[in-house]
């Protein structure tokens, strides 16, 4: 009767303490975001509203996860590659990341990623 509540407490039921946050949205369900992966940045990433699909790809494997539920988030651990798409047409994708912006932080060629990952 009085809707629903999902908590977010920084200190608390992540592996980090978010750094920085950021809402990703109006993104066309034919368009894909993410596609890199990080050197050290952590990310937990929540739908807050509608859906996403979320590839993680750690380099020997690789899964599809779709977040519908604003309850529950995707971990994105350091060198796990990840691509977003298949978003809802109101879908809301909170990010949560350890680290603040770091543009040297970032791996975005997947050659090069497969490359570290098997070093």
């Amino acid at each position: 009767m009085r809707g629903s509540l999902t908590p977010l407490e920084n200190g608390k039921g992540l592996p980090f303490v978010p750094v920085r946050n950021f809402l990703v949205y109006d993104v066309a369900s034919s368009r894909v975001r993410g596609e890199h992966a990080h050197r050290k940045c952590e990310q937990f990433l929540v739908a807050a509203r509608g859906g996403v699909s979320v590839v993680v790809d750690d380099g020997r494997s690789r899964a599809e996860v779709r977040l519908t539920d604003p309850s529950v988030g995707l971990y994105l651990a350091p060198m796990v590659w990840g691509i977003q798409y298949k978003f809802d047409r109101d879908s809301l994708l909170l990010v949560m990341a350890s680290r603040p912006y770091e543009a040297d932080d970032y791996i975005r060629d997947y050659d090069e990623f497969r490359e570290l990952v098997n070093r």
